[in-house]
């Protein structure tokens, strides 16, 4: 049931809209308050869908309800009332937030119109608010190691910046949960984190991959398309496994670091990006450099901030954490109760040599979920997670 708080002082004018509010949706619940002070007390104490505010009023005034309500609960849109001498005002709270304005004395159809189109607003932003705190399970980051606090605490200091991140680390260790929370606590993350991995893509095709190509460039390009760089303008883009990348790309992404513009294939014209470049390599660079595979240039460019990823055989103390991060996830997936696993069994796969890191964990882990008994025992671990 949407619940909805009228503030005006002017009681003939609360009761006014109170009424034309309720008669367009029986469940609509509409509050009052007479003044700013009393409908910041309501507001701290009730969780309002919508908040219709006078501009002109004793005590507290109508902007300074909209300035406290967009730093305590920004979710809520605020419908300004404006009189005839408040209409300069009344646009300028749109600039500090406010959804929108209705003037004195209040049209039906276009109050009725504002205040669906704000219910309908809220329920957007609680449904992407949902959805991005699904996304940041999805690639949350287990462990209290020092190695992982120091991670977590770099990326708090790392991720506000637009500094270039290199993120080393073996396979399997999570090198793109630190690129995603990197994005996600940046001030990017209302834009796209577009992610390549450069190893899966043939070396003939990763300039196309990267910068896009225009029509006839080469065979099979029938048409113009924007590479993952245009994909990523405003955002993030991830290369993942960038050690792997041609030398004729690692030069035009050079270029795109250095300038930030890039070119399509087959094309002079050059295109502005905004793009941050967040990377990330298996291999030793410095090495690569050595032998000539990979440009110093490049990886100077990239190396801004080098965070390294510890293997988890480095990280025990935290497998048992692990264990339970995926038997959790693992039940849900499938619709099952969550298995428990025995003191014995977790000591057990502490003391495994981990060389596939944490995705062979994950898979060991719902392997002895699938065969295991209701209870995971030690038994079960060495049945069925032999190395």
């Amino acid at each position: 049931m949407p619940k909805i708080l009228v503030i005006e002082d002017e009681q003939a004018i609360r009761r006014v809209l109170k009424k034309i509010i309720s008669e367009e949706n029986s469940t609509y619940e509409v509050d009052e308050a007479e003044d700013g002070l009393e409908g910041l007390d309501l507001i701290q104490n009730t969780d309002y869908d919508l908040i219709l505010c006078d501009i002109k009023m004793p005590k507290v005034d109508g902007v300074e309800v909209l300035e406290k309500v967009r730093k305590t609960k920004p979710e809520i849109p605020v419908v300004m009332i404006s009189g005839h001498g408040d209409l300069d005002t009344a646009v300028k709270t749109m600039r500090l937030g406010a959804f929108d304005y209705i003037s004195k004395p209040p049209d039906l159809n276009r109050l009725l119109n504002t205040v669906r189109n704000a219910l309908d607003r809220k329920e957007l932003v609680l449904e992407n608010k949902i959805l991005k705190n699904k996304i940041s399970k999805q690639y949350e980051m287990i462990g209290e190691s020092e190695s992982i606090q120091h991670i977590k605490n770099m990326i708090e200091k790392v991720a506000p910046t637009d500094a270039r991140v290199l993120i080393a680390g073996s396979n399997g260790t999570g090198k793109e949960l630190v690129a995603h929370w990197i994005h996600e606590k940046s001030s990017r993350a209302k834009f796209p984190m577009i992610e390549v991995n450069c190893a899966a893509i043939p070396s003939e095709l990763i300039e196309s991959e990267l910068f896009g190509h225009v029509k006839g460039s080469f065979t099979g390009a029938n048409k113009d398309r924007a590479g993952k760089f245009e994909a990523a303008n405003g955002g993030t883009i991830f290369l993942d496994e960038i050690g792997d990348m041609s030398l004729s790309a690692q030069a035009k992404v050079l270029r795109a670091l250095q300038e930030n513009k890039i070119s399509r294939v087959g094309c002079d014209k050059d295109i502005k990006v905004d793009v941050r470049v967040l990377a990330a390599s298996n291999k030793d660079l410095k090495k690569e450099i050595a032998d000539g595979k990979f440009r110093e240039d490049l990886f100077h460019r990239l190396a801004v901030i080098i965070i390294d990823v510890p293997k988890l055989n480095d990280r025990r103390e935290d497998i048992p954490l692990l264990i339970n991060y995926f038997a959790e996830k693992i039940a849900i997936e499938q619709g099952n109760a969550v298995k428990k696993f025995s003191e014995k069994a977790v000591k057990l796969l502490q003391n495994y040599d981990w060389t596939g890191n944490i995705r062979e964990l994950r898979n060991v882990v719902e392997r002895l979920i699938i065969l295991g008994g209701q209870e995971i025992s030690e038994d079960d671990v060495k049945l069925f997670a032999s190395k």
